[in-house]
């Protein structure tokens, strides 16, 4: 009989690579794949990318207001339907909110459950509060438990005394996604930001900075505003016009699949991967192996610079993959950029070897290897 895998994600499943990633493994590997998610007004031009034995189903999109009350129901009991429907051997829960589903389903025969935690819980809200006790309850039904943070894991296998069963999965960059930069004869210098466009992320001192470097270094910037900053784009773009760096400064917005995204990241020269010198957040203290930017400028060949704290300088300066830079302050982000125009010889040399660990080690296929295993051999 044909193994068959389930994932549900209360949210746009094509946001996620270690959900495209892992579907695509278990496709190629002779499953049937059904991705349950649901469409979201902020990444809505994302797709997921036609392949065989992955069929995906999406939720429509419900507006704020009265219908939107019972959309969440809606999507517990849609997954509960389609659980029925399929007989998964795997019900693959990707974030919290699809763990009050999750926990329902591990109650039916011959369904097994894997909880996959890519962010860390905000529990402000009642609805989160709520699923945080779904989530306390499917620690101890679900088989496997998946995070892309080492330090996020062993807090949940200690609270829930979960360690046989809790996995770090860092969210590398398939090997197949690996690719030498294209051969280019302009004279521009161009800084990459990908991802979700917020304050902490891509903060106003990279336009400061870019307002100190020669002429031909220009930003490129791909992703989609969050509902919590709605808005901050134009206050980006607003920036650039009082510095006069309009033109020196491209918006693209969302690219529909994850191939678009790295073809545009080869076209680059240096990325962005910053997060904030105080890390109010949880979610923020735990993001090295968690954040995918890094990885992805590894695989595409990319200088990249990241913010000067302990984690990840560890695991990315002190190898020899980035500089490090005061994300508020712009001196030291240009002096970063600076720092690759004057070892522009070596990057041919620094990209290799980028390569070679993206392909040798920090790709999915190893990272999730024993979650494979594991999953394959109980599925019988």
């Amino acid at each position: 009989m044909k193994r068959t895998i389930l994932y549900a994600q209360y949210a746009n499943s094509a946001a996620y690579p270690p959900v495209l990633h892992s579907a695509a493994l278990f496709a190629n590997a002779g499953w049937t794949v059904t991705v349950l998610h649901i469409a979201d007004s902020a990444t809505a031009a994302l797709t997921i990318p036609q392949q065989a034995n992955i069929s995906v189903r999406r939720l429509p999109y419900v507006a704020r207001g009265w219908r939107r009350a019972f959309y969440f129901l809606q999507f517990t009991l849609w997954v509960l339907w389609w659980t029925l429907r399929v007989r998964p051997h795997w019900l693959y829960a990707s974030d919290l909110f699809a763990t009050p589903a999750a926990l329902v389903a591990s109650f039916f025969p011959s369904v097994r459950v894997v909880y996959h935690e890519h962010d860390t819980p905000d529990a402000t809200r009642r609805l989160a509060q709520w699923c945080l006790r779904a989530r306390g309850a499917l620690a101890k039904r679900a088989a496997l438990c998946v995070f892309p943070n080492a330090a996020r894991a062993q807090t949940f296998a200690q609270q829930f005394d979960a360690a046989a069963k809790t996995y770090t999965v860092w969210n590398c960059p398939a090997r197949a996604e690996v690719s030498p930069p294209p051969a280019r004869d302009d004279i521009q210098v161009r800084l990459l930001y990908h991802g979700s466009v917020v304050p902490s992320r891509l903060p106003l001192t990279v336009l400061d900075a870019l307002a100190q470097l020669p002429e031909n270094v220009c930003l490129r910037i791909v992703g989609y505003e969050t509902i919590g900053h709605a808005g901050y784009v134009e206050t980006v773009l607003a920036r650039a016009r009082a510095l006069a760096l309009s033109a020196r400064v491209e918006w693209l917005g969302q690219v529909p699949t994850r191939a678009d995204l790295l073809r545009l990241a080869r076209a680059c020269d240096v990325g962005l991967a910053l997060m904030p010198m105080a890390r109010a957040a949880a979610n923020e203290r735990t993001m090295t192996g968690a954040s995918n930017k890094p990885f992805d400028y590894l695989a595409c060949g990319l200088d990249f610079i990241v913010s000067d704290l302990a984690d990840w300088r560890a695991l990315f300066v002190e190898n020899g993959f980035a500089r490090a830079c005061n994300p508020q302050d712009a001196a030291t982000i240009a002096a970063a950029v600076r720092w690759f125009f004057q070892h522009a010889d070596e990057r041919g040399a620094r990209a290799a070897r980028a390569q070679a660990k993206i392909l040798n080690e920090w790709n999915y296929e190893t990272q999730f290897a024993p979650v494979f295993a594991r999953m394959t051999t109980d599925a019988g």
